[in-house]
């Protein structure tokens, strides 16, 4: 926080944040962002969360249901409002017809069609604007868009369930249950809130796994993004049953004649695929930001996980550590993985069932 603020700043602003998080999973491509009118008597007469793409923004939700009362008033926001027309006009024109007094904003829009340009807009107007006040936070909100937009990738959670060896399976090719009912509502959660979950083709040919979030509500179709530079994936894997849930997505390098018979097989199977210029992982995940994932859970296995590692491409980590041991046979989770947990920001170390959960930032954020 680059000043001091009333305490009344940091109330209304706190509000702002609890509404974009209400946004969270519902509106990529776009940031979910909070806002909240408050009248001159200090009343709040208008607040709001995005809507989905194409919908209203936070700031036009709060100003029609304050509706004349926004007139003299304080809008807060939890990022800096559009000047710019894409699906929707520019908040910045709604802001000065309401007749605000005061704009309150967390954190810039890294947009460069927006960034700056809605602060100077609003000041031109002969508004107040006051920016930064609960930066980090607003900013780990939007972890996702900010890291599509500034780095051209989704934000990368790698997720993995280990033993107390650092085992994520008993034996190779054999899929293994090793954690228990709540860190496993824990992972569909996760599923609930981003915009693609992913695997590499190892874990297709040992798991066949369908990569639907069950036992929680998620009001967008999930896309299911496999990572298989051979076409490894058997046409006959459950996943493409499940093709209501959302896309089913397999990005692949190119390949040779061989390999165009397995393309087409998988394409009949309703999948979509994408294939990568150079085999890397970076360049894959670059592939999806056009298809409006900005953030993926990237589930494994030990090689999916290893190479985005060496790509350096992990943003955040979720391990979950059961109290079991499968011994030498097992199947080790990726070094790089594992060498990871202690030296993760901010991390939060808790009991989940009998399982523990360990996750935290790969990098320092704010």
């Amino acid at each position: 926080m680059s000043r001091d603020y009333p305490e009344s700043d940091v109330q209304w602003m706190d509000r702002a944040l609890t509404l974009a998080a209400r946004a969270l999973g519902r509106t990529t491509p776009n940031p979910a962002v909070g806002a909240c009118v408050v009248s001159v008597d200090g009343t709040v007469v208008g607040h709001g969360s995005t809507e989905p793409a194409g919908g209203r923004h936070a700031e036009v939700v709060a100003l029609d249901e304050a509706g004349t009362r926004a007139s003299g008033g304080t809008l807060y926001c939890t990022l800096e409002p559009c000047a710019h027309t894409g699906r929707t006009g520019p908040c910045t024109e709604r802001i000065v017809a309401a007749g605000i007094r005061r704009v309150v904003a967390a954190v810039e829009d890294p947009d460069p069609r927006v960034s700056g340009r809605g602060v100077t807009r609003l000041r031109e107007a002969g508004i107040v604007v006051d920016m930064g006040l609960r930066h980090t936070e607003a900013l780990r909100l939007n972890l996702p868009f900010f890291t599509a937009v500034t780095l051209g990738r989704p934000y990368v959670i790698a997720k993995a369930a280990t033993s107390l060896d650092g085992c994520v399976a008993a034996t190779p090719g054999v899929r293994t249950a090793i954690t228990a009912a709540p860190a496993n509502l824990r992972t569909q959660q996760w599923r609930a809130r981003v915009d693609a979950v992913a695997v590499g083709s190892g874990t297709m040919l040992a798991d066949d796994p369908l990569l639907t979030v069950r036992e929680v509500y998620r009001e967008r179709p999930l896309a299911r993004v496999i990572f298989d530079r051979r076409l490894r994936t058997p046409p006959t894997a459950r996943v493409f049953t499940t093709l209501a849930s959302g896309p089913v997505i397999i990005v692949t390098a190119e390949g040779e004649p061989a390999a165009r018979a397995r393309a087409e097989a998988l394409r009949a199977t309703g999948a979509t695929l994408v294939v990568g210029a150079d085999g890397s992982l970076r360049d894959a995940l670059a592939r999806l930001v056009p298809l409006e994932i900005q953030s993926v859970l990237l589930e494994g296995g030990p090689e999916l996980h290893g190479a985005a590692w060496r790509e350096r491409v992990v943003d955040y980590v979720q391990a979950f550590i059961a109290p079991t041991a499968f011994g030498p046979g097992g199947v080790r989770v990726s070094p790089a993985f594992a060498a990871s947990l202690p030296a993760l920001f901010d991390s939060t170390v808790e009991v989940c069932g009998p399982d523990v959960s360990i996750e935290g930032y790969v990098h320092r954020v704010g």
